[in-house]
């Protein structure tokens, strides 16, 4: 009976969310004011009484994201050190349009940190360079860990030594750089060369970059330092583990994701056009050690706001989440049940060492694991 008391106390716990400003050079190519400055926000469990304020994203009574309310910089809830979670956002997204998974973590007691990456948010004006330099977006979330942890108000209340990484699409790609797998641009330009019309290669709504557009940046002698570190080592110190939504994947150097080692979950939408899970998210559980393991899958509720890219599931339904974690399940292909009666159709891989944790905790424990335990 406490138990479930403070489970209920913690779902309505107030949210504070911080901003902060950093600087990222690279800014300074992928930005179209040539700005450094790159905006950090995070989110935590926040005092009690704390004045809260809507952060909905759109028309009042109609927003495009309704991501309810946050205590805006309000004072933290204890003095507890908690892990951290690295949150990035997709192409053209923001920090703020992850508020909905942020708040989540957050009020499960973890520090949420996520970033606007320069020239591809939506808040900013974007390029080509900021579209097109991937690899930097894993150099945001490392300065921005850097950021928070010398603060002075949010520094004392993070555990460095539970790190976790999570993303959403090209956000998901971001967090596999940081958990350690390796750019090549090589191998995106031949899948696109052979497959054109793959959602990944097609110019985005948000930003339309072409090919040639995109090979123009990596041409082009000014961005030679950025694009010459391509290949480097982006992985962030610390992250023990890696959770990634609907992730691109074919950016990324095959032999790389032979050889990532830290747990990883995914997750994906059946009827996603826009980054297909058979030719991304399948390619890494085919390459990722331990891909093939898995237990027979378990049925869990879930309310994401916007868990698809276009084409696929009705915006804020209920889920059915499908956690093959744990030791032998196959992948499975939901395409038939995608937004039968309003609902719409997930599958959710993890690596053995990546499991879920609670079935009534599925909107925020499909990350539980990415900090190696679950926080207090």
């Amino acid at each position: 009976m406490i138990g479930a008391l403070a489970l209920a106390l913690l779902a309505v716990a107030s949210i504070g969310e911080m901003h902060r400003v950093t600087q990222q050079p690279s800014g300074k190519v992928r930005d179209a004011r040539q700005a450094t400055s790159l905006r950090v926000t995070a989110w935590y469990r926040a005092a009690a009484g704390a004045r809260e304020t809507s952060i909905d994203i759109g028309p009042s009574g109609r927003p495009f994201f309704a991501l309810g309310p946050v205590a805006m910089d309000g004072a933290f809830a204890d003095g507890v050190r908690r892990p951290v979670i690295l949150l990035s956002h997709g192409f053209g997204g923001s920090a703020r349009a992850m508020a909905w998974f942020g708040k989540a973590l957050a009020g499960r007691g973890y520090v949420v940190v996520a970033v606007d990456h320069p020239g591809n948010n939506g808040i900013d004006q974007m390029t080509a360079p900021g579209a097109a330099l991937w690899w930097e977006r894993a150099e945001d979330l490392k300065l921005a860990l850097r950021a928070v942890a010398a603060d002075a108000v949010i520094g004392p209340h993070l555990d460095t030594r539970r790190i976790g990484v999570a993303g959403f699409s090209l956000g998901g790609l971001t967090a596999l750089i940081a958990g350690g797998a390796r750019v090549s641009p090589e191998n995106v330009e031949r899948f696109c060369r052979e497959r054109p019309d793959d959602g990944i290669c097609r110019p985005q709504i948000e930003f339309a970059v072409s090919a040639a557009q995109a090979r123009d940046v990596f041409e082009d002698p000014k961005l030679k330092s950025e694009t010459n570190d391509a290949r480097a080592d982006h992985s962030v110190p610390g992250v023990r583990a890696v959770f990634a939504m609907a992730p691109v994947v074919q950016p990324l150097d095959p032999a790389s994701l032979r050889r990532f080692g830290k747990p990883l979950s995914i997750v994906v939408g059946a009827d996603d056009v826009t980054v297909p899970a058979r030719t991304q998210a399948e390619v890494a559980k085919a390459l990722v050690p331990g891909g093939e393991a898995g237990a027979a899958a378990r049925r869990y509720p879930l309310q994401l706001p916007r868990p698809l890219h276009g084409g696929g599931a009705a915006r804020r339904t209920r889920l059915s989440e499908r956690d093959a974690a744990g030791g032998g399940a196959r992948w499975r292909d939901h395409r038939r049940a995608g937004a039968v009666r309003g609902r719409a159709s997930v599958t959710v891989y993890a690596t053995a060492a990546c499991r879920m944790s609670s079935t009534k905790r599925a909107n925020s424990s499909s990350a539980a694991a990415l900090s190696g335990r679950r926080s207090r």
